[in-house]
């Protein structure tokens, strides 16, 4: 069988919709991660569409197509890589979260705005202002969310540690 350049009439549609399976399957075969494969198909197709005038003339397009996609896993593998390295280099975490589990249980309970604030303030150390910045909000709703929190984890704290009995009848 001869291979047939699959952009006969210049339609990025059709060629998206007979190429998109064929590299999401290569690239998973060479990945062996799903969510990896789609990442780099994804971003292949795009940058396929935003060369297709230049694209659809060559001889080859689904061999350039493959090209980009193989190179895009290949650059996440080696930026996964570098980062694991970067992180086995770096020194050990505080180890709170593990002599506080019940606590950091409890703060994953919070709503997403208050446990990003305390997450901040008592693990990453930083003060209100700094918090103000990370979360594009003003010093005056970190003070405002962090008590909240603090008053939500202490009633669900202390109700932890002691629960309430059912009245006797």
């Amino acid at each position: 069988m001869t291979y047939v350049p699959a952009v006969e009439d210049g339609d990025f549609a059709a060629w998206y919709r007979t190429e998109h399976g064929r590299l999401l399957a290569s690239l998973y075969v060479l990945t062996h991660d799903l969510e990896s494969a789609t990442e780099a198909t994804d971003e292949t197709f795009a940058r396929a569409l935003a060369a297709w005038a230049k694209v659809r003339q060559m001889s080859y397009p689904t061999a350039w197509l493959h090209r980009v996609g193989i190179n895009l896993v290949l650059r996440q593998h080696r930026r996964r890589h570098s980062e694991r390295k970067a992180l086995a280099a770096l020194p050990p975490l505080h180890s709170q979260p593990d002599l506080y589990e019940e606590v950091w249980d409890a703060v994953a309970a919070l709503p997403l705005r208050q446990r990003t604030a305390v997450v901040l303030r008592y693990l990453s150390d930083l003060p209100e202002a700094a918090i103000a910045e990370a979360m594009g909000i003003t010093r005056g709703a970190v003070a405002a969310t962090l008590s909240a929190a603090r008053q939500q984890l202490g009633r669900q704290l202390r109700d932890e540690e002691f629960p309430q009995e059912a009245p006797y009848a």
